[in-house]
C-alpha cells in the first residue's frame, strides 16, 4: 500500500539535506530570477475568508483573492500571501504579473473531490488525454497565456494529497487523465523557487508551452511505488533552466517532452534550450533524467550538469518509438554521480503507446548528437542498454570518460547504434569502439578541442581509479 509523503518526512528529508556534502550550492547557471520581487501589491488569503484548518474548502477564496489582485496586474503586478496553516483547496488559476507566496509552515492542501478539480480539453500536441480518451483534470495550480508568474515562499508546501488518485488509476475507475500539481501554458517568464511539492496525482510540475521558465531550489516527493508522479516536465517549451533541485518520485525525476506522434507532429514545438543543473535524487521505478517518450516535436539544446542519482533504475534515458516521428538531437550531459543504479545509460527505440490508430508506424524518430561525459558509478548493474531502431540508427552516440564498478558479465549491450568512445570503462560495445578524436568533434556534441589537449591527463587519472 503506498504511503502518501507527510510534513514529519519533508523535514527529515531538508535536514538530510542541509546536512550532505553537497548542499553547498555554487554559482546559478540561471539568468538572474526575480523570484524576490517586491510587488507593490501585496494581500492575504484570510483577507478573503479562507480558513487555515485542513478541512474548509478555500477554492473560492483563492479565486475571489486571484481576481481582486487582477486589477493590479498593470499597476506592478501582486502579491498573494499564504500564512502558515493548512489550507484546502480545489484547482484555481494564476494571472499574470503575480507573486504566490507560501510562507513557512503553509501548506497549500489539494482536495480529495474530484469535482474539484475541473475537467479540461486535451492539449493540442498530444490529442487526448494522456491516459484516457477526451478531456483532462486540470491542475491543483493553473495558468496560461500568462507573462511574470512567481511560485515561491519561504519553503512552504503545496501537497497534492494524490493518493486518493493513484487509487482511483489503480483500480480502473478514472473517466479522464489525472491532475498534475502546477501546470503552466503557453507562458513567458515563469519562476518556481523555494517550495515543496508532495504527492502529486499525476506529473508534478509541468510547464507547457512556455518560454523563460525557471524552477530553483524545490524539492519535489512522491512514494517510490506511486505511478506517474513525474518530478518536472518541460514540454514544449524553451529557455528552460531547473537548478539546485532534490527530487524523489515514482517515476522520471525530470522527462523533457514535446508532443505525442501525429499531434505532436502537427503541433511543432519543440523543447530546446533546456539546462538541468545540481540535480539530485532518486526513482525506484523510471529515471533521473529522461528525454521522451512523448518527443514528437522535437528535442535539443540539452544541457545537464552536476548530477547525482542514486537507489534508481535508470540514471539516463531516452525513449522513443516507431510513429513518434520528431527528433532528440544536441544533448550533453556531464557529470554524473551513480550509486546503486541499475543502468547507467539506456536508450529504447520501442517504447510506450501510441494515443489512436491513426499515428504512422512509418515515421521514425532521428536521434543523434548525444554526448555524455564525466560519470562515475558504483554498484551499477548494466553500463548501458543501447537499443536504436532497425533502419534507423541511433547516430553519433559519444561516450567519454565513464568509469562504472558493475555487477553484470555483460555490461553493454547495443543495437542500431552508431558512436564513439573515450576512456570508458567497461570497454563499451562495438558500435561504439571507435575513438574520439579531433575529426569527429563535429559529431559529437558540445566536445571541443580542449578534450583532446587534456586527453593524456585524463587517461592516467582513469587508469589510476580502477
Amino acid at each position: 500500500m503506498t504511503r502518501s509523503f507527510t510534513l514529519v518526512d519533508v523535514l527529515l528529508v531538508l535536514v538530510f539535506l542541509s546536512n550532505a556534502p553537497w548542499a553547498a550550492r555554487g554559482n546559478s547557471c540561471c539568468k538572474q530570477t526575480n523570484s524576490g520581487e517586491i510587488r507593490p501589491h501585496s494581500v492575504s488569503i484570510t483577507e478573503f475568508g479562507a480558513v487555515g484548518d485542513g478541512s474548509t474548502l478555500n477554492t473560492k477564496a483563492f479565486q475571489n483573492a486571484i481576481f481582486y489582485l487582477n486589477s493590479f496586474a498593470d499597476k506592478g503586478g501582486a502579491k498573494l500571501f499564504v500564512p502558515a496553516g493548512r489550507w484546502l483547496t480545489g484547482s484555481f488559476d494564476l494571472i499574470s504579473h503575480l507573486t504566490l507566496w507560501l510562507d513557512k509552515d503553509a501548506v497549500i492542501l489539494g482536495s480529495t473531490n474530484s469535482y474539484d478539480w475541473p475537467v479540461v480539453d486535451p492539449l493540442p500536441s498530444y490529442g487526448r488525454g494522456r491516459e484516457l480518451p477526451g478531456g483532462r483534470h486540470r491542475s491543483l495550480i493553473y495558468g496560461r497565456n500568462l507573462t511574470d508568474v512567481i511560485i515561491t515562499g519561504n519553503n512552504g508546501i503545496i501537497d497534492g494529497q494524490g493518493e486518493i488518485w493513484w487509487n482511483w488509476f489503480r483500480n480502473g475507475s478514472l473517466n479522464y487523465t489525472r491532475p498534475h500539481l502546477v501546470e503552466l501554458m503557453n507562458s513567458t517568464g515563469v519562476v518556481i523557487s523555494n517550495l515543496t511539492f508532495l504527492n502529486s496525482p499525476f506529473w508534478t510540475i509541468h510547464p507547457v508551452y512556455c518560454s523563460q521558465v525557471t524552477i530553483q531550489n524545490v524539492t519535489i516527493l512522491a512514494p517510490l511505488d506511486s505511478p506517474n508522479t513525474d518530478g518536472i516536465d518541460p514540454d514544449s517549451s524553451d529557455n528552460v533552466c531547473i537548478e539546485d533541485c532534490y527530487i524523489s518520485t515514482g517515476d522520471d525525476l525530470i522527462a523533457i517532452k514535446s508532443g505525442w506522434d501525429e499531434y505532436g507532429i502537427a503541433y511543432g514545438r519543440p523543447s530546446t534550450n533546456i539546462t538541468i543543473h545540481r540535480l539530485i535524487g532518486e526513482t525506484q521505478r523510471s529515471a533521473g533524467i529522461a528525454i521522451g517518450s512523448e518527443m514528437s516535436g522535437g528535442v535539443s539544446q540539452v544541457y545537464a550538469e552536476n548530477l547525482q542519482f542514486s537507489n534508481s533504475s535508470t540514471g539516463i534515458l531516452i525513449k522513443t518509438s516507431p510513429g513518434r516521428g520528431g527528433y532528440v538531437r544536441d544533448i550533453y550531459i556531464s557529470n554524473v554521480t551513480l550509486v546503486n543504479v541499475d543502468i547507467a545509460i539506456r536508450f529504447i527505440g520501442h517504447y510506450g503507446e501510441h494515443p489512436d490508430e491513426f499515428y504512422d508506424p512509418k515515421v521514425l524518430p532521428s536521434i543523434g548528437r548525444i554526448t555524455v561525459k564525466n560519470v562515475i558509478g558504483e554498484n551499477i548493474k548494466f553500463a548501458g542498454l543501447l537499443e536504436g531502431i532497425e533502419g534507423d540508427k541511433f547516430l553519433d552516440v559519444c561516450l567519454s570518460n565513464i568509469t562504472l564498478h558493475g555487477t553484470s558479465d555483460s555490461p553493454w549491450n547495443c543495437s542500431y547504434i552508431q558512436g564513439y568512445s573515450d576512456l570508458v570503462y567497461p570497454e563499451t560495445c562495438e558500435p561504439l569502439e571507435a575513438i574520439i578524436t579531433p575529426e569527429h568533434y563535429s559529431d559529437c556534441y558540445h566536445l571541443s578541442s580542449h578534450l583532446w589537449s587534456s586527453r593524456n591527463q585524463n587517461r592516467a587519472a582513469w587508469l589510476q581509479s580502477w
